[in-house]
């Protein structure tokens, strides 16, 4: 039995430039962080006694001879791409929070799923293949219209600055701040969700349509992850932060009519008016987690303004996809006698994809 553990997360700037489409012309740069809010896939051989060979259990259950006749793309294509033909398998998914809310869950689940069908394999694979397996299966395979954000950071984990070349390379960085700080900026964000489920992929094929229209826009959106970073490392106050992220989400709000609605709108113009500098729709938009950034002193009472959205607490990890439970043989050099990640102050260099 397996069980992985990989993290969702919340991008603060710099989405929309990282999708191929745009960062193979142009270059592209993100600043997220993966929270204490999990994606959990538990994974194992079934025993040959059933007359199915494979068992899928999501929000449905599916029971099937094949793997092709497996119908969640992430699921089937996963076990494709590892050559999951010969043995049946269990898979099980459960999660902190829903899926189709903008906190990169889709990812996390595809990484969770590789990272433990790699160790049913007794295979570790490491961060670096992990993101580059999920771009491959993601983007190559299942042909969804995404970006290459979430994938890097449900793998690596942490808050990271990550830039895509126009080479394909992906280059993830650690943001390297005193605890004071980063701590700081966090008891400035609140997180609600807005109750709205939308289909992401419907949002992010239409910005990407719209790409070479934007280029103003996804330009300024780019040049905001320098400006962020340089408030967060610099002594000033941190409500600069606050700021951009209001200057970002106006900028993105524009790029197509499906990111924001009437009730996002009114959602952030309250939130507005009773003390938030900035805020922002997570991930594509349309629906889903709304991120706030306000004083402290002024959380509760936006709160109260904000009657039947679901608050939502978290913190920052500083660690991606990991195995969390590896019930097998454990030899005396076992790849799975995992030892606690150290943050390397140095740029990784993810790969192409």
């Amino acid at each position: 039995m397996i069980i992985s553990r990989t993290p969702y997360r919340i991008s603060f700037f710099g989405g929309g430039t990282d999708y191929p489409a745009w960062y193979r012309e142009h270059g592209g740069a993100v600043l997220a962080t993966t929270i204490d809010k999990y994606c959990f896939l538990q994974a194992r051989y079934l025993p040959p006694f059933f007359q199915h060979r494979y068992r899928v259990v999501y929000s449905v259950t599916e029971l099937t001879a094949a793997v092709d006749e497996i119908e969640h793309p992430s699921v089937r294509e996963c076990l494709r791409y590892l050559g999951f033909h010969d043995r049946g398998v269990e898979i099980q998914h459960g999660g902190d929070l829903p899926a189709r809310s903008g906190i990169g869950s889709s990812s996390a689940f595809t990484v969770g799923l590789l990272n433990a069908l790699h160790a049913l394999k007794e295979s570790m694979p490491g961060q670096h293949r992990l993101a580059f397996e999920a771009l491959e299966v993601e983007q190559r395979r299942i042909g969804e219209a995404v970006g290459s954000q979430d994938q890097v950071m449900a793998a690596y984990g942490g808050f990271r600055r990550i830039d895509f070349a126009p080479s394909g390379e992906i280059t993830a960085t650690p943001m390297v701040l005193p605890g004071s700080r980063l701590a700081e900026l966090q008891r400035h964000l609140m997180l609600v969700f807005t109750g709205i489920s939308r289909n992401a992929g419907e949002v992010a094929a239409e910005q990407i349509r719209t790409t070479s229209q934007r280029t103003a826009e996804l330009t300024a959106m780019r040049q905001l992850v320098d400006e962020a970073v340089a408030a967060l490392s610099g002594p000033g106050d941190v409500a600069e932060f606050g700021r951009l992220l209001d200057q970002s989400w106006r900028i993105k709000r524009g790029l197509t009519s499906l990111i924001t609605n009437s009730e996002v709108d009114a959602l952030y113009d309250t939130a507005q008016r009773h003390g938030a500098i900035g805020g922002k729709l997570l991930g594509a938009g349309g629906g889903g987690f709304f991120l706030i950034f306000a004083r402290p002193d002024d959380h509760a009472r936006i709160r109260a303004r904000l009657p039947g959205l679901v608050h939502v607490p978290f913190t920052f990890t500083a660690t991606g996809s990991q195995i969390i439970h590896y019930d097998g043989p454990q030899p005396e050099e076992s790849p799975f006698a995992i030892e606690p990640i150290v943050e390397p102050v140095v740029v990784e260099q993810v790969g192409s994809n």
